[in-house]
């Protein structure tokens, strides 16, 4: 099995979201292995025209319309990006539903039409022929107000459930990431945790609902998956078995299996359950939390985990590169370099985000271009890397808008790091960034900065874990886990269901 990396949910301009579909698709081959641009396609109950909801019935209208008259050409270019082995599409759109909350339709068939049903389950089994799948999406909100109608749920149509999004966190009504959308906040009836505890089954994804046309931008959500190969087909059976997980923005790589059952896995046992989850993540781990039935059954702070290499000896050290700050609005050019001397550069992962835009306002205009950042890694061996971003003003002090390259150095304390950026240039070593980070500004006040991040040992963000459990609670007993790092980014995996 390759564990790949995606994103299922993303807007651009084909309908009201921003940005151009070539540039959604090229930022979606920077960072990702495979992704669906969605287009709002229909809202059947959707609110009667009022001079108080005019902006929401005119920019949906639109914003429909639009899709309808391109979708043979939005469906071309998505067929056309899908290369085997390199880069995978999926055909899609979006249902909205006040009553049954929103849904987008996910197919493998480039034939995929687009249909009009009054429910998001009416829809899915209109297009069986297609093997679509319907995937509900920002679940928690208000019943009846476009959240979720668990009743209705149907698993058959629905085997993946999109938990993470720019718009929060679903799991519960007290996990982190709440919801501040326009659209309210998280309503526990409508959650991760009662749709379990209410017996559906269901595996969890993430993606992130952008409106400017950059899929898997940075901190708002991705969808894993353990596929035999980076395929179409490979990947679409990966899916609809369930063997997917969520994550906010860091890869975080997680296997989890109980009695070697892989996550979303049904199993049927008397033997006692042998849990084990091994992850490998981009941070100080801060916590790993089991779940049996929705309740947390083990926990595993990170403070208990060694926090040093052995003195003198090589190891593998992760160290997290960010530029950004600043007080630019309109975007901020960066071109990076980093090398690395007295060790090898094993790996790069890279954070890249889009503009931050959820949902349209009044006087917003379409930009194609508003997604072309530049966001690149532009070259990669073991003595270093090159590459290319553009950051913004970051909204608030709690809604950033870096940019971020994640390294993985084998060395020792000794291994140095020297980071070119835009003029500036900081060289430091492990063993110093071991102790603490090292920051830079290229000007004196409110000024962009570089950050070299406080280096992770392997001990510190890699785990394998196992554990015994013998006692049955429930008819079907269900078990998940949930890793939070340091810098609060979240892996949460999908449940095994063991009867």
């Amino acid at each position: 099995m390759k564990l790949l990396w995606g994103d299922l949910h993303n807007h651009c301009g084909i309908t009201y979201g921003f940005g151009a579909l070539e540039h959604a698709l090229e930022a979606a081959k920077s960072q990702l292995d495979f992704c669906a641009i969605i287009g709002h396609a229909m809202w059947p109950d959707m609110p009667g025209r009022t001079d108080a909801t005019a902006f929401l019935v005119d920019f949906h209208n639109e914003g429909f319309a639009k899709l309808r008259e391109d979708w043979e050409n939005v469906r071309s270019k998505v067929k056309e990006a899908n290369i085997a082995h390199e880069f995978v599409t999926f055909q899609g759109y979006e249902i909205h539903s006040s009553a049954f909350g929103d849904h987008h339709i996910l197919s493998p068939s480039d034939e995929l039409p687009l249909e009009y049903a009054a429910s998001p389950q009416d829809l899915a089994d209109q297009l069986a022929a297609y093997d679509a799948i319907a995937v509900p999406h920002h679940i928690g909100y208000t019943p009846g107000y476009r959240g979720i109608d668990w009743e209705a749920f149907r698993s058959d149509i629905s085997p993946i459930v999109e938990v993470f999004s720019k718009h929060g966190c679903g799991m519960s009504d007290s996990s982190s990431y709440p919801y501040y959308h326009t659209m309210g906040p998280k309503d526990s009836r409508n959650t991760v945790l009662t749709g379990l505890k209410k017996g559906k089954k269901f595996s969890f994804a993430g993606s992130t609902d952008h409106h400017a046309g950059y899929p898997g931008s940075y901190g708002d959500g991705r969808v894993a998956v353990w596929a035999k190969e980076k395929t179409r087909e490979s990947i679409w059976e990966a899916i609809k078995a369930g063997r997917t997980y969520a994550v906010t923005g860091d890869k975080i790589a997680c296997r989890f299996s109980v009695n070697g059952a892989e996550m979303g896995s049904s199993l049927e046992t008397s033997e006692p359950r042998q849990l084990v989850l091994d992850a490998e993540c981009c941070d100080y781990i801060d916590k790993i939390t089991i779940y049996k039935n929705a309740k947390p059954w083990k926990a595993l702070a990170g403070e208990s985990l060694v926090r040093k290499e052995s003195q003198g000896g090589i190891g593998t050290y992760k160290v997290r590169i960010e530029l950004g700050w600043g007080s630019e609005r309109e975007g901020y050019s960066w071109k990076a370099k980093a090398r690395v001397s007295g060790g090898k550069l094993l790996s790069v992962d890279s954070c890249f985000r889009g503009q931050s835009v959820l949902a349209p306002e009044p006087g917003m205009r379409d930009n194609p271009d508003m997604n072309k950042l530049g966001n690149e890694i532009v070259a990669q061996s073991e003595e270093g890397l090159a590459w290319t971003c553009t950051t913004f003003q970051n909204p608030s002090t709690l809604h950033p808008a870096t940019a971020a390259v994640v390294l993985e150095i084998e060395g020792d304390e000794a291994t140095r790091l020297a980071v070119q950026a835009n003029g500036m240039e900081k060289e430091v070593s492990v063993g110093e960034l071991l102790e603490g980070s090292r920051s830079m500004h290229i000007h004196s006040y409110n000024s962009e900065a570089l950050l070299i991040h406080r280096a992770v040992p392997k001990s510190a963000y890699q785990v394998h874990l196992e554990w015994s459990d013998t006692e049955k609670e429930l008819e079907t007993d269900v078990y998940y886990a949930e890793i939070r790092q340091a810098n609060n980014q979240f892996a949460w995996i999908s449940p095994v269901f063991v009867s």
